[in-house]
């Protein structure tokens, strides 16, 4: 899921998709500290296919039930990608899932100014439209350029370029990204293969600090109240040593509102105890809060 921190694994039997013999998820992590499963596949055996009696015919032209698969990711996606980025401003959307990469607000008194200011744009346009980038020049006279550049910050459009009639005499533009707020004066000339290599910039920079949030939110914790603790201090994933069973997976949900949200398919081996009934485990499971 590009642009999210996520890690991919087995669900516990508790949390597995009911009927299914196995289920795997990406899990996400979010700004507040919870996780929000954000895709899932489930082989469910024959299982549905006996309760609605579906059949093939082998090879030997005897009557089978099917064995079944479900994949699902859905709209939901979209919510974890507001959530992950996104700040006070608005939405921050990584460039290559921005339906508008690229906005430009013309700003100008006169009809004159205006028309100067078309000329300029629209070469440009073409040059980023050349590259495969998706823009949009907002010449609407009905709003103020302070109206638009609000409006697009909370829309999350990576990068806003805005020219008036000084940067006309200096063939430059102002180039903000909508990742930190920061802005910078560029000249024109070659200004569209900077935008690229702009925009290449920001979607790493997105994910990397989404990374680095899942790292410095997830612990390793092995002692039962410490990780309680945590829940309500830090929040995040855990990482804990559990024993397998069901029973003590329902316990600590019903005590912390935590529940394992994956078994990582990357997990080393790992022998400890269990931090709950100090039964012997091999590897950590990841914990979390979840909505």
């Amino acid at each position: 899921m590009d642009g999210h921190a996520c890690c991919s694994s087995y669900k516990s039997a508790n949390e597995r998709f009911a009927g299914a013999l196995e289920t795997m998820t990406i899990e996400a992590l979010m700004q507040d500290g919870k996780a929000l499963q954000s895709g899932t596949s489930h082989f469910l055996g024959q299982n549905f296919a006996k309760a609605f009696d579906v059949t093939f015919a082998n090879k030997e032209g005897k009557l089978e039930h099917v064995w079944a698969t479900s994949w699902g990711v859905s709209t939901r996606l979209m919510g974890a990608l507001v959530m992950a980025h996104s700040d006070d401003n608005g939405l921050v959307l990584p460039p290559k899932l921005a339906p508008i990469q690229v906005v430009i607000v013309p700003i100008y008194k006169k009809a004159e100014e205006l028309e100067r200011i078309d000329e300029v744009v629209n070469g440009l346009v073409a040059k980023l439209k050349g590259l495969g980038i998706s823009v949009k020049y907002d010449n609407d006279d009905n709003r103020k350029p302070g109206w638009k550049f609000a409006e697009y910050e909370l829309k999350g459009v990576p990068v806003r370029l805005a020219i008036g009639p000084r940067d006309l005499e200096n063939g430059t533009f102002e180039v903000a990204r909508r990742d930190n707020m920061s802005k910078e004066t560029m000249p024109l000339e070659g200004l569209e293969n900077k935008i690229q290599a702009l925009l290449d910039d920001i979607q790493a920079s997105i994910y990397k600090k989404a990374l680095d949030f899942r790292t410095s939110k997830t612990t390793k914790v092995d002692d039962y109240e410490e990780f309680k603790r945590l829940l309500d201090e830090k929040g995040g994933f855990f990482l804990c040593h559990w024993d397998g069973t069901s029973e003590t997976e329902e316990l600590i949900k019903n005590e912390t509102k935590a529940t394992i949200r994956c078994i990582p398919l990357d997990a080393p081996d790992e022998a400890g105890q269990c931090m709950v009934t100090g039964q012997p485990s091999n590897k950590r499971v990841v914990f979390a809060r979840s909505y």
